[in-house]
C-alpha cells in the first residue's frame, strides 16, 4: 500500500471515528441490506431476510469450478505515479459527427489518446478510423453502449465479444481494456471481464461540458487546474452538443497541461509506468 493509499485509509477511519455510532449505523442500514434488516428489526430467519438478487450481481457465474485466466480482473480509476503523465481517452464512437475532429485536435498536436469504441458503431464507420489510429491505443465499450451492470454474464461476455472481434478486425489491434457504458459495473462485468482477460478502465476526471462550459474558458481552467500525475481523463466524440464544448476547448487544454509539464500518453503506457516503478 502506498503513502497516498494509507493517507486515505486514514482519513476515513478518522471519519467513521468522529461521527461515532451513528456513522457506523448509517453504513449498516444504507449500505449493507443485511446488517441493516437485522439492526432494524431483529434476525430475518428466510427468504424475506435478502432482497431479490439483481441478475447482473454474482461476481461468480456458475456453481460448479470457474477460473478464468488471468485468475484476477484490476480495475483502475487513475495511476499511482510521481511522473507528470496523464491518458487522454474518448467514449462512444466511432460517429461522423465529431470523431474526425478529434483526429485532426491530436494529429495537430501530436499526440496520443485512448479511444473506448462501441463495436456496432465501428462496424458502421469504419471508414472513420481507417489509417487514423496508428498513434492511438483502442478499448471495448461493448457492442451496443448497453448497461453491463443489468446484464447476465452471458449477456455481458456477448456484448464484450462482440465489440472485441469488430474492433480488431477494423483497427488490427486487439483490445485489452473495457470501459463499461456509464461506468457501470455490476458482478456479472467483472466476471466477463475476467474471462476475456480484460483490465477495466475507469477515470479519475472529466469534461463537466453542462456545468462548467459557460463561458468555454471555465472548462478550460478546471481541467488544467485539476490535472494530477496518473490521470485519465475521459472525453467523448460523440453525444449531446454540450460536449462540443469540450472538443472546441481541446486545444487550449493541450496547451494548459503541457505549460504545466505534463506528458500526453495513452491508457496502457500510463499502466505500463506504474508496473515498472513498482518494479523499481
Amino acid at each position: 500500500m502506498t503513502e497516498r493509499e494509507k493517507a486515505s485509509r486514514r482519513s476515513i477511519l478518522r471519519a467513521l471515528t468522529a461521527g461515532g455510532a451513528g456513522t457506523v449505523a448509517g453504513l449498516a442500514t444504507g449500505g449493507l441490506g443485511t446488517l441493516g434488516g437485522v439492526v432494524a428489526g431483529g434476525l430475518l430467519d428466510d427468504a424475506d431476510a435478502m432482497p431479490e438478487t439483481p441478475v447482473s450481481a454474482p461476481g461468480v457465474p456458475t456453481e460448479g469450478p470457474w477460473r478464468p485466466a488471468p485468475a484476477h480482473v484490476d480495475v483502475s480509476w487513475a495511476v499511482d505515479t510521481s511522473q507528470k503523465l496523464v491518458a487522454l481517452t474518448f467514449d462512444d464512437g466511432p460517429m461522423p459527427n465529431w470523431t474526425p475532429m478529434a483526429h485532426d485536435i491530436l494529429d495537430e498536436a501530436k499526440i496520443p489518446a485512448t479511444f473506448f469504441l462501441v463495436g456496432q458503431r465501428v462496424r458502421k464507420n469504419a471508414r472513420l478510423i481507417h489509417g487514423r489510429m496508428d498513434r492511438h491505443a483502442v478499448g471495448n465499450h461493448t457492442w451496443g453502449h448497453s448497461d453491463l451492470s443489468r446484464m447476465t454474464h452471458e449477456q455481458s461476455l456477448q456484448a464484450m465479444y462482440r465489440a472485441h472481434a469488430a474492433i480488431f478486425e477494423v483497427t488490427g489491434k486487439e483490445p485489452q481494456l473495457l470501459r463499461p457504458p456509464f461506468g457501470n459495473i455490476g458482478g456479472a462485468t467483472l466476471s466477463a471481464a475476467g474471462q476475456l482477460g480484460y483490465h477495466v478502465v475507469l477515470w479519475s476526471l472529466k469534461m463537466r461540458e453542462a456545468y462548467l462550459g459557460h463561458p468555454p474558458s471555465r472548462l478550460v481552467d478546471y481541467i488544467v487546474d485539476s490535472c494530477e500525475p496518473g490521470t485519465i481523463l475521459l472525453a467523448h466524440d460523440t453525444g449531446h452538443r454540450d460536449r462540443l464544448v469540450a472538443l472546441r476547448g481541446l486545444p487550449a487544454m493541450i496547451r494548459g497541461l503541457r505549460a504545466r509539464g505534463f506528458e500526453f500518453v495513452t491508457v496502457p503506457d500510463l499502466l505500463a509506468a506504474t508496473a515498472a516503478k513498482s518494479k523499481a
